[in-house]
Protein backbone atom coordinates (compact mmCIF):
# COMPACT_ATOMS: atom_id res chain seq x y z
CA UNK A 1 0.00 0.00 0.00
CA UNK A 2 3.08 2.29 0.84
CA UNK A 3 4.08 1.82 -2.44
CA UNK A 4 1.02 2.52 -4.43
CA UNK A 5 1.10 5.78 -2.46
CA UNK A 6 4.54 6.61 -3.06
CA UNK A 7 3.84 5.75 -7.14
CA UNK A 8 0.90 8.37 -6.63
CA UNK A 9 2.68 11.13 -4.95
CA UNK A 10 5.06 10.86 -7.94
CA UNK A 11 3.44 10.76 -10.14
CA UNK A 12 1.43 14.05 -9.03
CA UNK A 13 4.72 15.44 -8.83
CA UNK A 14 5.87 14.72 -12.68
CA UNK A 15 2.23 16.28 -13.32
CA UNK A 16 3.04 19.33 -11.59
CA UNK A 17 6.25 19.55 -13.08
CA UNK A 18 4.55 19.25 -16.50
CA UNK A 19 2.68 21.15 -15.48
CA UNK A 20 4.80 24.16 -14.86
CA UNK A 21 6.56 23.77 -18.13
CA UNK A 22 3.54 23.79 -19.78
CA UNK A 23 2.99 27.19 -18.34
CA UNK A 24 6.88 28.40 -19.22
CA UNK A 25 6.47 27.65 -22.76
CA UNK A 26 2.52 29.45 -23.30
CA UNK A 27 3.95 32.62 -21.20
CA UNK A 28 6.88 32.77 -23.85
CA UNK A 29 7.51 30.94 -27.59
CA UNK A 30 9.95 27.75 -26.51
CA UNK A 31 13.01 28.12 -27.79
CA UNK A 32 14.84 24.78 -28.76
CA UNK A 33 17.17 25.12 -25.32
CA UNK A 34 13.80 25.06 -23.35
CA UNK A 35 12.11 21.99 -25.43
CA UNK A 36 15.78 20.30 -24.75
CA UNK A 37 15.20 21.23 -20.95
CA UNK A 38 11.57 19.97 -21.06
CA UNK A 39 12.53 16.97 -22.26
CA UNK A 40 15.58 16.56 -20.24
CA UNK A 41 12.88 17.26 -16.95
CA UNK A 42 10.33 14.96 -18.64
CA UNK A 43 13.05 12.36 -19.18
CA UNK A 44 14.04 12.80 -15.78
CA UNK A 45 10.83 12.22 -14.07
CA UNK A 46 11.37 11.31 -10.69
CA UNK A 47 14.61 12.26 -10.22
CA UNK A 48 14.35 15.98 -11.24
CA UNK A 49 14.90 17.61 -7.74
CA UNK A 50 13.43 21.68 -6.68
CA UNK A 51 16.89 23.30 -7.51
CA UNK A 52 16.70 21.41 -11.09
CA UNK A 53 13.38 23.32 -11.69
CA UNK A 54 14.34 26.70 -10.19
CA UNK A 55 17.38 26.44 -12.85
CA UNK A 56 15.00 25.19 -15.82
CA UNK A 57 12.77 28.43 -14.40
CA UNK A 58 15.84 30.50 -14.66
CA UNK A 59 17.34 29.27 -17.88
CA UNK A 60 13.19 30.26 -19.43
CA UNK A 61 13.14 33.51 -18.01
CA UNK A 62 16.70 34.96 -19.12
CA UNK A 63 15.50 33.43 -22.68
CA UNK A 64 12.19 34.94 -22.74
CA UNK A 65 13.81 38.40 -22.13
CA UNK A 66 12.99 38.58 -18.40
CA UNK A 67 16.85 38.16 -17.02
CA UNK A 68 16.58 41.76 -15.64
CA UNK A 69 13.97 40.88 -13.55
CA UNK A 70 15.67 38.54 -11.75
CA UNK A 71 18.46 41.21 -10.19
CA UNK A 72 15.60 43.65 -8.95
CA UNK A 73 16.47 45.85 -12.11
CA UNK A 74 14.91 46.54 -15.67
CA UNK A 75 16.36 44.60 -18.19
CA UNK A 76 19.47 45.66 -20.39
CA UNK A 77 17.59 47.48 -22.72
CA UNK A 78 16.28 49.59 -20.23
CA UNK A 79 19.35 50.03 -18.15
CA UNK A 80 21.21 52.39 -21.56
CA UNK A 81 19.37 55.28 -21.87
CA UNK A 82 19.81 57.30 -24.78
CA UNK A 83 22.14 60.24 -24.68
CA UNK A 84 20.56 63.47 -24.62
CA UNK A 85 22.20 67.23 -24.85
CA UNK A 86 23.07 69.03 -21.73
CA UNK A 87 20.48 71.16 -20.43
CA UNK A 88 21.34 74.47 -19.48
CA UNK A 89 20.58 75.50 -15.80
CA UNK A 90 20.15 79.29 -15.04
CA UNK A 91 19.26 81.06 -11.50
CA UNK A 92 15.26 82.09 -10.93
CA UNK A 93 14.89 86.18 -11.23
CA UNK A 94 13.46 86.83 -8.55
CA UNK A 95 11.23 90.68 -7.58
CA UNK A 96 12.12 92.45 -4.47
CA UNK A 97 9.04 92.54 -2.62
CA UNK A 98 8.60 96.45 -1.17
CA UNK A 99 7.07 97.50 1.98
CA UNK A 100 3.66 99.65 1.31
CA UNK A 101 4.12 103.35 2.28
CA UNK A 102 2.53 103.41 6.13
CA UNK A 103 -1.19 105.27 6.46
CA UNK A 104 -2.02 106.30 9.30
CA UNK A 105 -0.99 104.38 12.76
CA UNK A 106 -2.08 101.00 12.02
CA UNK A 107 -2.31 100.67 8.12
CA UNK A 108 -2.60 96.67 8.03
CA UNK A 109 -5.51 97.47 10.68
CA UNK A 110 -7.81 99.47 8.20
CA UNK A 111 -10.20 96.77 7.53
CA UNK A 112 -11.40 96.91 11.37
CA UNK A 113 -11.28 100.11 12.38
CA UNK A 114 -14.89 101.10 11.87
CA UNK A 115 -15.67 98.26 14.29
CA UNK A 116 -17.67 99.59 16.99
CA UNK A 117 -16.44 98.47 21.01
CA UNK A 118 -18.38 99.51 24.49
CA UNK A 119 -15.47 101.37 26.98
CA UNK A 120 -16.82 101.86 30.37
CA UNK A 121 -15.02 103.04 33.51
CA UNK A 122 -15.49 100.93 37.08
CA UNK A 123 -15.13 102.80 40.33
CA UNK A 124 -15.05 100.21 42.47
CA UNK A 125 -17.17 97.00 43.54
CA UNK A 126 -18.61 95.62 46.84
CA UNK A 127 -20.43 92.48 47.63
CA UNK A 128 -23.69 92.40 49.75
CA UNK A 129 -25.99 90.20 50.77
CA UNK A 130 -29.62 90.29 49.42
CA UNK A 131 -30.98 91.45 52.66
CA UNK A 132 -28.74 94.32 52.72
CA UNK A 133 -29.64 94.77 49.24
CA UNK A 134 -33.28 94.93 50.14
CA UNK A 135 -32.83 97.94 52.57
CA UNK A 136 -31.40 100.18 50.56
CA UNK A 137 -33.33 103.28 49.81
CA UNK A 138 -32.96 106.39 48.16
CA UNK A 139 -30.20 108.12 49.93
CA UNK A 140 -28.46 105.44 51.20
CA UNK A 141 -24.60 105.21 50.61
CA UNK A 142 -22.82 102.11 49.12
CA UNK A 143 -19.08 101.30 50.28
CA UNK A 144 -16.60 100.31 47.26
CA UNK A 145 -13.54 98.38 47.98
CA UNK A 146 -11.27 101.78 46.28
CA UNK A 147 -9.76 104.42 48.45
CA UNK A 148 -10.53 108.02 47.58
CA UNK A 149 -8.04 109.49 44.89
CA UNK A 150 -6.69 105.49 43.73
CA UNK A 151 -6.95 105.34 39.80
CA UNK A 152 -10.27 103.62 38.12
CA UNK A 153 -10.16 100.91 35.82
CA UNK A 154 -11.14 101.22 32.26
CA UNK A 155 -12.73 97.80 30.46
CA UNK A 156 -12.98 97.63 26.60
CA UNK A 157 -15.38 94.94 25.73
CA UNK A 158 -15.65 93.15 29.38
CA UNK A 159 -11.17 93.18 29.30
CA UNK A 160 -8.66 95.72 31.12
CA UNK A 161 -7.38 97.81 28.78
CA UNK A 162 -6.03 100.55 31.50
CA UNK A 163 -6.40 102.63 34.38
CA UNK A 164 -6.58 106.70 35.14
CA UNK A 165 -8.52 109.40 37.21
CA UNK A 166 -11.73 110.79 36.77
CA UNK A 167 -12.00 114.83 36.14
CA UNK A 168 -15.18 117.00 34.99
CA UNK A 169 -15.16 118.31 31.49
CA UNK A 170 -18.11 120.85 30.45
CA UNK A 171 -20.29 119.23 33.23
CA UNK A 172 -19.53 115.74 32.45
CA UNK A 173 -17.46 113.07 33.98
CA UNK A 174 -14.45 111.85 32.12
CA UNK A 175 -11.15 109.65 32.57
CA UNK A 176 -7.40 111.13 31.81
CA UNK A 177 -5.26 107.96 30.97
CA UNK A 178 -2.49 107.84 33.59
CA UNK A 179 -1.59 103.91 32.60
CA UNK A 180 -2.94 101.69 28.63
CA UNK A 181 -1.86 97.86 29.66
CA UNK A 182 1.00 96.55 27.37
CA UNK A 183 -0.10 94.42 24.13
CA UNK A 184 1.28 91.15 26.09
CA UNK A 185 -0.47 91.97 29.39
CA UNK A 186 -3.88 92.89 27.09
CA UNK A 187 -3.16 89.24 25.66
CA UNK A 188 -2.42 87.43 29.13
CA UNK A 189 -5.75 89.62 30.07
CA UNK A 190 -7.77 87.95 27.11
CA UNK A 191 -7.57 84.70 28.09
CA UNK A 192 -8.53 85.14 31.48
CA UNK A 193 -12.47 85.41 32.68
Amino acid sequence: MSEELKEEAQGQEQEGQEDLLQGASEAAEETPQEKAGAEKGEAQGEGASEEDLMAMWEEALKEAGGGGAEEGGPPESEKEAPESEPVEVSAPELKEFKEAPAEGPHPDLEFILDIPLEVWVEIGRTKMVINDLLKLTQGSIIELNKMAGEPVEIYVNGKLMGRGEVVVVNDRFGVRLTEILSPQERIRKLGEH
